[in-house]
């Protein structure tokens, strides 16, 4: 067993020690019976304890004088140990002071309660998204001294927001992220109102930014044939990396120049907000799937590995290319292809719906980001032609 449960108990020469519990004939835990020196004790004093390894050493945990309480949170424990495990959980990093006692059994302990919500996380949203809840979780209890949930307050919090901040040293915006997830795990406990609207962490929305034709160009013309292939789809279909990664031939309407966002059971992966799409393929990007088409079509995916499942190095991939064709890598990543495309069709005059319907957007709100004014050389030689010879030297 991974964790064992004792009792501590007073012995007549005043010391304390622990010593195993008595469970009757039945498996149940008899309440504060200890076995000392071979013999069954009654010890109203005592206060049950569990026993395990964290990283590798050796850890008591107070549980109180509870029975049931003390076997519920000997399970707990053993379940989050196996979660951690099995990567499901990040293992607590707090220390245990001894708690308040609590007979009742109502008192709920924050790591344990923190385990199972990731648990529920694991079943109901993506791996990213239990990354993220994961993290924010583990940082919460380093920076938390509470061990139960309900003394929880609003300093707390606090004290997270200036850990993440001073400690961790997070950007205004991954502050406010980590903030928000842990509000999400302590309103799910019923731990509401416990900040105010000034609490939370405060950050600045940064514009999308995108490539400029220039830079496009210079990339694409340092790309293979393959790597062009790739990245016009990142460019062309605005699709999110695990869209593109899980994308097969089955999605793509040559007749009628459309890809589809679809579902993929076979790789237990779903679109964001289960949400699937139609996009329209331009003409260029259409040439280039046809002609890595493969002779026989059997569904599979666009760019997989050669053992067929999805690839995984788009990223490192746009960076090389990047630093081949003479610029800065550091500026390269995926998601800028999906806001450059998201500009592009706005600049273009097609209507707000219409680009969030193909982003895969929830909200309006999200798609508006990427409105922007136009921009780059050609705007400013408009600019410079609009203004050319007013205010010059005589």
């Amino acid at each position: 067993m991974k964790v064992r449960l004792y009792l501590r108990v007073r012995l007549p020469n005043g010391n304390r020690q622990y010593v195993d519990p008595v469970y009757a004939a039945n498996g149940k835990l008899k309440p504060l019976y200890a076995l000392v020196d071979g013999k069954q004790e009654h010890h109203p004093e005592g206060v049950y304890h569990l026993r395990y390894l964290k990283a590798g050493k050796r850890v008591w945990e107070n549980v109180g004088s509870d029975a049931p309480s003390a076997i519920t949170a000997q399970m707990k424990r053993e379940r989050t140990i196996e979660a951690v495990a099995a990567g499901i959980a990040l293992a607590p990093v707090v220390e245990f002071p001894t708690p308040a006692q609590d007979e009742s059994g109502t008192r709920r302990l924050l790591f344990t309660t923190a385990a199972e919500y990731l648990e529920e996380i694991k079943l109901s949203k993506k791996p990213k998204t239990l990354a993220a809840y994961a993290t924010a979780l583990k940082y919460f209890q380093e920076s938390c001294p509470k061990i139960h949930l309900e003394d929880i307050d609003r300093k707390d919090m606090l004290r997270f927001h200036t850990f993440l901040r001073d400690t961790k040293k997070q950007s205004p915006r991954s502050c406010w992220n980590k903030f928000s997830n842990v509000m999400s795990f302590l309103k799910a406990q019923k731990n509401r109102e416990l900040v105010k609207t000034g609490d939370w962490p405060s950050y600045v929305e940064e514009e999308p930014e995108i490539y400029e034709q220039e830079e496009l160009e210079q990339f694409f013309a340092a790309c293979t044939n393959e790597e062009r292939v790739w990245f016009l789809f990142f460019l062309m279909t605005g699709m999110r990396e695990q869209e593109v990664m899980h994308c097969s031939w089955k999605n793509v309407n040559f007749t009628q120049g459309t890809v589809a966002v679809r579902w993929k059971p076979e790789f237990n992966w779903t679109p964001k907000a289960y949400k699937e799409r139609e996009i329209p393929i331009p003409a260029p990007l259409l040439d280039a799937l046809t002609s890595t088409r493969p002779t026989v079509d059997r569904g599979g995916l666009i760019f997989p590995t050669s053992s067929g499942r999805p690839k995984l190095d788009f990223l490192d991939c746009c960076k090389a290319i990047a630093k081949r064709a003479g610029l800065d890598a550091d500026n390269w990543w995926l998601h800028k292809f999906r806001a450059t495309f998201a500009t592009m069709h706005l600049q273009a005059g097609v209507d707000l719906r219409t680009v969030q319907k193909w982003l895969g957007h929830v909200d309006l709100e999200s798609t508006l980001r990427y409105l922007k004014p136009a921009r780059g050389a050609e705007v400013q030689r408009k600019v410079n032609q609009t203004f050319a010879g007013i205010g010059s030297a005589a």
